[in-house]
């Protein structure tokens, strides 16, 4: 175990407590009984979730962190040197991380993993695939399931910096040990990690309503609402404080303290985001294409070294993804991810790229674009 590593988390944790505290009175139960080596695997909700999970573990661990970050300079210097995290391509198959996390956890440490690989965008955890259990089944380690309950609301991820305060907690689920796991399948792994990390924010704030209060509430919530949900307008959404307004329609809306939507059909963001995902879908089956009115592409080399390729109006349909010169083949983009809210990543071939929207620009409904295409063409295959 690295002695500088150890020094840093030890010093920082309890100042790291003090923070989470004071900022979103952040509750959590420390963690007990564990074994000697482990895996954390916790759902995703904010950029603090390390800190979050950390709280509640004594001992020095590594997180899984993207690869973007080693894109920033000396505040990744820093950051290597105080916490060595393991770096993952977002958009790519991971082979490197997966083996970089065990080489670790061989050598008796710790890692933290947020399985879904991105923050949630409406509350929901999202589904942990199978080839999760199968690298914790080979791992020959324990797992440590680990949930956030709350987070959601104090940091939506379309929210950018801005976030609020109120009731948000961490907590151990459950501990399998090395043991328990070389009895288990691969499929009853999958699903007890999906079982113990599924949160729904909105069917525990519906049940219990709990204030998230903050400045400026639903400012940035066109990164997550692109079509309007009375007028259907795309990209005609536009925020304020508390206020959302429609451009084309002119239908105003408020997004309240609780989280909850005043002024439209559809009470919680999590709603609209099932509605939106379903016009989508039905787009890329009637074979539409989605247009981002200003955009940059850039390649991302195994040195973390950006190269742009071209700026300008992007467009995704069944076929291709292009930009300005460049056009890439839908069929050879064998991966997507999101980093932020603007930030999509992919590979195609042996290529990895970033397509960054503009900061008035959504993002979003290009990922959503890439998962039903895929959706689609697997039902046509089968």
């Amino acid at each position: 175990m690295n002695l500088r590593l150890r020094f840093f988390y030890r010093l920082l944790r309890p100042l790291v407590v003090v923070f989470l505290k004071i900022k979103f009175g952040y509750t959590y139960k420390t963690a007990k009984s564990l074994p000697s080596n482990y895996v954390v695997l916790s759902n995703h909700l904010t950029d603090f979730d390390p800190l979050f999970v950390g709280a509640s573990f004594k001992r020095q661990m590594y997180f899984v962190a993207s690869e973007h970050i080693a894109r920033w300079g000396w505040i990744y210097k820093l950051l290597k040197f105080i916490f060595e995290p393991i770096i993952r391509y977002k958009g790519a198959a991971g082979s490197a991380a997966v083996i970089e996390m065990m080489r670790r956890v061989k050598k008796g440490g710790s890692v933290c993993m947020f399985a879904e690989g991105v923050r949630s965008w409406d509350g929901a955890t999202g589904e942990i695939l199978p080839s999760t259990a199968a690298v914790i089944k080979r791992g020959d380690c324990a797992l440590v399931t680990y949930k956030l309950s709350g987070a959601y609301f104090v940091s939506p991820m379309w929210s950018g910096a801005s976030t609020r305060r109120g009731p948000v907690s961490g907590e151990v689920v459950n501990v399998y040990t090395k043991e328990k796991l070389a009895k288990m399948s691969v499929t009853e792994i999958a699903d007890a990690i999906n079982k113990d990390l599924y949160e729904n924010a909105y069917e525990k704030q519906l049940a219990n309503p709990k204030p998230y209060r903050g400045k400026r509430i639903a400012e940035k919530l066109e990164n997550l609402m692109f079509i309007c949900p009375h007028c259907g307008e795309m990209d005609s959404i536009t925020t304020s404080d508390n206020k959302i307004t429609c451009t084309a329609c002119r239908k105003e809306m408020t997004l309240n303290e609780y989280g909850f939507l005043e002024g439209s059909k559809f009470k919680t963001l999590k709603e609209i985001s099932d509605w939106q995902k379903k016009n989508v879908l039905k787009d890329v089956e009637n074979r539409k294409s989605y247009v981002l009115r200003d955009a940059k592409l850039s390649t991302v080399d195994t040195r973390h070294e950006e190269t742009q390729l071209a700026k300008g109006k992007a467009e995704i349909s069944m076929d291709t993804l292009s930009i300005a010169h460049i056009t890439i083949d839908m069929n050879d983009i064998s991966f997507m991810a999101m980093h932020g809210q603007k930030a999509i990543v992919f590979t195609a071939g042996r290529t990895y790229y970033e397509l960054i929207a503009a900061q008035d620009v959504n993002a979003l409904k290009f990922f959503l674009f890439y998962n039903a295409r895929k959706l689609v063409k697997e039902q046509a295959e089968e």
